[in-house]
């Protein structure tokens, strides 16, 4: 049996990178999965390779920042799959630039999307978790909202922001039986990251005490412990998935 068989899951943002593989990691461990994402082809086709794989994963069109796009994944969950049992907020975009050259559009919209969307999230969900007496929710922060990365004052506004919901909401719902975890991870190889001049990447390399990158599975792991039963205990921390970057 896996760690999180039988359960429903929702994971924003779950067409590609570190939400897919969470969402990857929750079908393998037994979790049915709603792979909701903006794009609506790449999330179709997600969740067709999580099918393929022999998972269970249906798709849904999702933008984070919009009330009723929130609302229709977890009612997509719950009609699908009979509950909600896991909701992790990864949906995310960056913008970034220097304070001089970043445009308030592009602040709002990354704080819109990684902090507003999350919280649009948690209401969605925690509305449905409370009539079930259970439930478990888990942000996707990012070591920015800690530490702080130039050119990224919307990125680790939002980020940090995260930290302090993921927090409220911890001590607000957990008399109602739900959980509330965020993770933070460090420099992790993606797409994204990996577009970075090499000797950026190099240098970034350079301040984490492991000596490497992580990978998006090490990310997802630490979602997949925060939404099991090993975690029950377990409310109102944050993770840093970070190699030892930023200690």
């Amino acid at each position: 049996m896996g760690l999180v068989d039988g359960r429903n899951a929702v994971v924003t943002g779950a067409a590609r990178g570190i939400g897919y593989e969470i969402a990857a990691v929750l079908c393998t461990h037994g979790a049915r999965v709603v792979v909701a994402d903006r794009d609506a082809e790449a999330a179709r086709a997600a969740a067709a390779r999580l099918t393929g794989a022999g998972g269970r994963a249906v798709a849904v069109t999702c933008d984070v920042t919009v009330p009723e796009d929130v609302d229709a994944a977890v009612h997509t969950c719950v009609s699908a799959y009979g509950s909600l049992d896991i909701l992790v907020n990864n949906a995310g975009v960056t913008r970034d630039a220097t304070l001089r050259e970043m445009t308030l559009d592009d602040f709002e919209l990354v704080v819109d999307v990684h902090l507003k969307g999350a919280w649009l999230g948690l209401r969605a969900a925690s509305l449905v978790m409370r009539e079930q007496g259970r439930g478990t929710i888990v942000n996707i922060s990012s070591l920015s909202g800690k530490i702080g990365n130039p050119g990224q004052t919307n990125y680790g506004a939002a980020k940090a922001g995260v930290v302090g919901m993921t927090k409220a909401a911890a001590k607000e719902l957990g008399h109602l039986g739900i959980r509330v975890n965020a993770v933070q991870p460090g420099l992790i190889r993606t797409a994204m990251t990996e577009a970075m001049p090499p000797h950026v990447w190099q240098a970034k390399e350079r301040e984490v005490p492991l000596g490497r990158a992580g990978e998006p599975v090490e990310v997802a792991n630490a979602v997949l412990f925060l939404a099991s039963d090993l975690a029950s205990y377990i409310t109102g921390t944050v993770v840093e998935i970070s190699g030892g970057r930023g200690i």
